[in-house]
């Protein structure tokens, strides 16, 4: 049985999907990736983020609602977590649950992203425009 993240993946992998204006290389993404572990990188989009956060949270959510990632399954694997016999199965359940909904949060996020950076990609203004108009 595949994993809810998996699952995820190959929904995301299927989907239509405009090709990006350029491909990367492996190497370029582990350099871009290597180069986002500088603080003051992140400043920016932590801000950017910061103020876009309900409106992402509601993007995400509805993604994950439109995925069926946490509707009855869901209800019946929290069920099962916490049902568990002892407090140490207990807690191993919730932390396998934990961690799979991180990853498939994360996966998601990440797929919103992607669209988010083509959404503002398309209203890039041209090189003309100047910030003082």
């Amino acid at each position: 049985m595949r994993s809810r993240v998996e699952a995820a993946a190959s929904i995301f992998m299927m989907a239509p999907m405009p090709h990006p204006r350029r491909t990367y290389t492996a190497a370029e993404v582990d350099v871009a990736v290597a180069r986002l572990g500088d603080p003051e990188r992140l400043r920016h989009a932590t801000e950017i983020v910061t103020h876009a956060a309900p409106g992402l949270a509601r993007v995400l959510d509805g993604a994950l609602a439109d995925g069926g990632w946490f509707d009855s399954a869901h209800e019946e694997l929290l069920a099962r977590a916490s049902s568990e016999p002892t407090p140490a199965e207990r807690l191993a359940a919730v932390r396998a649950l934990v961690d799979e909904q991180t990853r498939l949060g994360m996966l998601v996020g990440v797929a919103v992203g992607f669209e988010l950076a083509r959404e503002l990609g398309a209203s890039e203004p041209d090189d003309t425009t100047t910030e003082d108009g």
